[in-house]
């Protein structure tokens, strides 16, 4: 729209002493000449916007212009700030562009104190080398959700099966460390959550669909999980050899010392597929005690993976050929 165009120019100006017309043009997608007459625009607006010629030339504001800055205190554009940059790598350049909208507005002697308080703490949700399929999925339903477009994918589901989706995209959900996308599914006739990692050949129909206002309460991703039905109490013990990694996934009034320089402890989880997958990362450093269904089908898929790579160890239990373990320093 042009009315954001007008907006970001003005903004990137606040932010930069001199810009090229070329980059402007480039960055929104758009010729020169409409550029030339964005800045038309934007000086009919009562924003003095000044053409400098030659060498080192460009768009700039006339010096000394500044727009009303008390809008946002200091603080709460450092914690939009960064909000923003946690997410960066998924937002693209809308999020750049609204990063440096912010930055724009801290008076130049604020500046060496915002940016102190903007990098005191940085979180970054992006998977570990995963961020190039994401992105694209991600950014494609950017788009259908923008618009109210059905998107289709093929779906591999936490049991391996693969279903072809029609869906109606209405939500993007990161929790935790994974996007999913809600929206509701033509197939089921209902609304799912789906694991963005899970889908395969996505693509935007030209289909619309009239979008339905759903409660956020109603929303499956907050406490659904936690209903009674859903959970089983764990009982789990590490001995002194996990007691770090017992201290880094679990909360230290849940943790009991058992005597013998270990934790015991109880914890509440959902029984699916996710939780064997969790409870056999910690390998034997952590032993579950209770219930005993849990621990024997540990045992069933331990042994499975045991008996996978069999053949690829010694008597002693080391590869064939491999130097004898050291032990760390």
């Amino acid at each position: 729209m042009k009315i954001d165009r007008l907006l970001s120019i003005v903004i990137l100006l606040l932010n930069r002493p001199l810009i090229q017309a070329k980059e402007l043009a480039d960055m929104f997608e758009v010729s020169v000449r409409t550029i030339y007459r964005d800045i038309d625009s934007i000086n009919t607006a009562g924003i003095p916007v000044v053409t400098y010629q030659g060498a080192g030339g460009g768009i700039g504001l006339m010096q000394g212009y500044r727009l009303d800055r008390n809008v946002l205190s200091e603080r709460e554009l450092a914690d939009i700030f960064n909000a923003l940059q946690s997410v960066s790598s998924y937002g693209g350049e809308g999020h750049q562009l609204l990063m440096e909208k912010i930055s724009s507005v801290i008076p130049p002697s604020q500046t060496a104190a915002f940016r102190s308080k903007t990098t005191q703490m940085i979180v970054d949700f992006s998977p570990w080398g995963m961020q190039g399929p994401l992105e694209e999925r991600l950014s494609l339903l950017k788009e259908a959700l923008e618009e109210s477009a059905v998107v289709t994918f093929e779906y591999i589901s936490a049991e391996g099966r693969v279903s072809t989706r029609t869906v109606e995209p209405y939500t993007l959900v990161l929790k935790g460390q994974s996007w999913y996308l809600y929206g509701f599914c033509i197939e089921r006739r209902d609304f799912r959550l789906f694991k963005l990692l899970r889908m395969k050949a996505l693509v935007k129909e030209k289909q619309h669909f009239i979008r339905q206002d759903i409660p956020l309460k109603d929303l499956p991703w907050s406490d659904g999980w936690k209903k009674p039905q859903n959970i089983l109490p764990l009982r789990l013990h590490f001995g002194p050899e996990g007691k770090h990694l017992a201290e880094e996934y679990f909360d230290s009034e849940e943790l009991q010392q058992d005597g013998s320089g270990g934790y015991t402890l109880t914890a509440h989880y959902p029984e699916n597929d996710w939780l064997y997958g969790f409870l056999l990362s910690f390998g034997t450093a952590m032993e579950v005690l209770a219930p005993e269904h849990i621990r024997r089908r540990l045992g069933e898929l331990a042994g499975g993976v045991a008996a996978k790579y069999a053949g690829s160890l010694g008597s002693a239990g080391q590869p064939p050929d491999s130097p004898p373990a050291r032990t760390p320093v």
